[in-house]
């Protein structure tokens, strides 16, 4: 027997929404973007093998990779021993700002919980992703974990009964996503933000993300746009991204509609209700953004599915 998942690419905080609100992505052309990871038996111990676009950005021993990392901590909260063979697509760059670890993480959970027969609930098998994603990054938090796992747009709630809730998406927006080619340390870009805002700051983060929330309930785009504002997080990130101002600049007279850093960067995210505005954004930024040959972009929207079981 073995189990194949895919997980899909996030995006953290959607600019609006720092630590408490991410999405899942889908490119429109119908290409995965994500890692996969799949479990078969073995023998004895744990094995794991490395094959994608990006494995040869990873730890190349097996007990330094968190997709075997996941196995061991997973079997440790089962309380027992197995032999696994793994095996790890990696899809994702590491450090782009697109949850890769986040992808690695749900991909290898989901598909260990699948293999032993579910022992976990769907918000028991959460919270291990959290609590794992955490031992990465430096602290616990879902908006990466969440929308891989669950898909669609979740905000964070994180009380004794419920991790997240998903809210509505605006089906007729176009996410388009450019990763230029270089990695950024999540734990690194944590620290260039202070660790206290003042009060009108925080008001603005609250009226904000409440007001984006309300208008998701209402469908109305007009509002939301005007309200997905980065008060906390992009006014430190912004300048450490290269080109990210001189882009944001740029996709606004192309006719976008806001444009923000996906998680803690470099990737940058550009939303627009008109593909052929869509379309000409993601020209301009393979052009100006995106370092030919390892970087990547996406006209995406809202993937909805989560992770799922390919095989």
């Amino acid at each position: 027997m073995s189990v194949t998942i895919y997980a899909p690419a996030s995006m953290g905080n959607v600019g609006v929404g720092f630590d408490l609100l991410g999405a899942a992505l889908a490119p429109i052309d119908g290409s995965l973007l994500g890692d996969r990871v799949t479990v078969a038996a073995a023998n004895n111990g744990i094995s794991l093998t490395l094959a994608g676009h990006w494995a040869d950005k990873l730890p190349q021993n097996p007990q330094e990779n968190i997709v075997y990392q996941c196995a061991e901590f997973f079997l440790a909260h089962l309380n027992k021993e197995a032999g696994l063979a793994l095996t790890l697509e990696k899809n994702l760059p590491v450090g782009s700002g697109l949850g890769s670890s986040a992808s690695s993480v749900v991909a290898a959970l989901m598909a260990l919980n699948e293999y032993f027969d579910k022992p976990f609930n769907q918000q028991e098998l959460l919270r291990l992703m959290g609590e794992f994603e955490g031992k990465i990054s430096g602290s616990v938090h879902y908006d990466n974990v969440a929308p891989c796992y669950l898909g669609g747009m979740q905000l964070m709630l994180d009380t004794p009964k419920s991790v997240c809730e998903a809210i509505p998406d605006f089906k007729q927006w176009y996410w388009v996503v450019a990763y230029p080619g270089i990695s950024l340390s999540t734990a690194r870009m944590r620290q260039l933000m202070p660790e206290q805002f003042d009060k009108q700051t925080t008001i603005d983060f609250g009226r904000y993300l409440s007001a984006f929330v309300h208008a998701s309930y209402k469908q109305d785009a007009e509002l939301a746009i005007s309200v997905l504002k980065d008060v906390l997080a992009e006014p430190y990130r912004a300048a450490e991204i290269p080109n990210f101002l001189s882009a944001k600049d740029a996709l606004q007279q192309l006719g976008m509609l806001t444009t923000g850093i996906s998680g803690s960067g470099p990737t940058l995210f550009s939303v627009t209700d008109d593909l052929a505005v869509a379309n000409q954004a993601q020209q301009w930024l393979n052009s100006h953004y995106v370092e030919q040959g390892k970087g990547f972009s996406h006209i995406c929207r809202i993937d909805t599915d989560g992770s799922r079981i390919l095989g």
